[in-house]
């Protein structure tokens, strides 16, 4: 059944923030809460300042709370300021996002309700920094460790032809599960999926060890998987006066059909990671790209002990990841009035949504201690040949006038601090403690 704006009400409390003033809402389909009355999920807003002038900014918030598990958050956000026109970024992908709050506003009103809450997100200030995002993540920081599911990030919907995505490797199988079931915009008969692998050669999948985006502190900071969805590579108007709504019409989607494109994938990875009784979360897709990490970083240094080490931590990985699946199947579908069953796929649910915060260094990067993710947080050096393993892209650019036994060994401590979270991320898909993997300890030298 829809839900009540008072209850909408107490998770605006716990995220903090106003509830957004009448005037300023609009149309989109939503019922909206308004001082917590009427059904429906509630519009807020946060304020903050910027250090070099005092400013106001707003980030918007429009909350459906889940009917099974309302404390777990799947999260969709786009920024919503603009350089100059931002027909292209940021408008189009808040013109998908306006798109999927009135389709999910059509689907309350049939009495639909999501197994878990769906929080949609009108960031401010990303052109200065991504303020909006960052600030709201580190002052929701506890909250979403325990809570967020994932973010579903779209930035410039439509630049151009060709869709591209990148995302956490968990939800791999899923982006592209989901690609299958939406029509493409640009070739009649076909679907996303089908040109997407034309395109390409086959899928490829980004991975987000960038900061251009408000993907970064759920990812770098806050260890949340993230999606990041978008059709064309490049727009030659970027952050310029072509960004129109002329060049749009004209050039960059004049039937809007890629516009609709983006919001169908976009609407139904949220709807698949709401409502799917078992999170549809692929750790054995996680392992082998950590394996392909390895073997590239191993070609790289002419070194095999680095991927021998890695290796067997992903290969256990590998093995908690096929024990998950195979509870997923025996959990999937379940007889609602059978408590202790719903009581174990709650605890499967929260192994699937916890593991990725494994992978975060809680003191952070060496000397960047902003950014904690050891995977995919971006390298200082931003034209390092590694797009992943930052505090290895670190150690690397760091010591080149050191001695190679002194490189080795800074390397070297880099590679067992990545190998210890995968082991801490099997762990913990497992359910079980951090000590298992310290048997690797007395096989694997990790000093020179």
């Amino acid at each position: 059944m829809p839900v009540s704006g008072r209850t909408a009400s107490a998770i605006i409390r716990t995220l903090g923030g106003p509830v957004l003033p009448a005037e300023w809402q609009t149309g989109v389909g939503l019922p909206v809460d308004v001082g917590g009355v009427g059904p429906g999920p509630t519009l807020v807003n946060f304020t903050y300042q910027e250090d070099s002038k005092m400013a106001t900014i707003h980030d918007i918030f429009a909350v459906i709370k889940g009917y099974e598990e309302p404390d777990r958050y799947v999260i969709l956000g786009n920024h919503r300021d603009a350089w100059t026109y931002g027909a292209v970024d940021p408008n189009s992908g808040t013109s998908a996002l306006l798109d999927i709050a009135r389709r999910l506003g059509i689907m309350l009103k049939s009495g639909w309700t999501p197994r878990r809450t769906i929080i949609l997100c009108s960031w401010d200030a990303e052109e200065f920094g991504m303020i909006g995002s960052t600030e709201w993540v580190e002052e929701n920081l506890e909250d979403l460790h325990s809570k967020a599911i994932a973010y579903l990030n779209v930035d410039c919907a439509v630049q151009g032809v060709g869709f591209f995505a990148g995302s956490s490797p968990q939800l791999d199988t899923l982006l592209i599960n989901v690609t299958r079931q939406v029509k493409d915009p640009d070739v009649e008969g076909k679907t996303v999926h089908d040109t997407w692998t034309k395109m390409n050669g086959g899928i490829n999948i980004e991975r987000l060890a960038r900061t251009d985006s408000d993907f970064a502190p759920f990812l770098h900071h806050a260890g949340i998987p993230c999606v990041d969805l978008y059709y064309g590579k490049e727009f030659p108007g970027y952050h310029t006066a072509l960004d129109s709504y002329n060049w749009m019409e004209k050039y960059g989607d004049p039937l809007f059909l890629r516009h609709v494109a983006i919001a169908e994938i976009w609407g139904l990875l949220a709807l698949r990671l709401a409502d799917d009784p078992v999170l549809p979360f692929d750790y054995q897709t996680y392992a082998s790209q950590l394996q392909g990490h390895a073997n590239v970083f191993s070609a790289m240094m002419q070194n095999s002990t680095f991927v021998n080490l890695m290796n067997k931590f992903a290969d256990d990985l590998s093995g908690a990841a096929m024990q998950v699946l195979k509870e997923a199947e025996k959990l999937q579908d379940l007889d609602v009035s059978d408590g202790y069953s719903l009581m174990r796929r709650r605890l499967l649910n929260d192994r699937l949504l916890l593991a990725e915060r494994s992978f975060l260094q809680p003191d952070g990067l060496q000397g960047r201690g902003w950014f904690k993710h050891l995977l995919y947080s971006p390298p200082e050096d931003y034209e390092s040949r590694l797009s992943f393993f930052p505090g290895v892209a670190d150690a690397m650019s760091r010591s080149s006038n050191r001695s190679a036994k002194e490189r080795r060994a800074l390397v070297q401590h880099e590679i067992w601090k990545i190998s210890r979270a995968i082991g801490r991320a099997a762990n913990v898909l497992r359910g079980e403690f951090s000590h298992r993997n310290e048997s690797f300890k007395s096989s694997v030298s990790v000093a020179p």
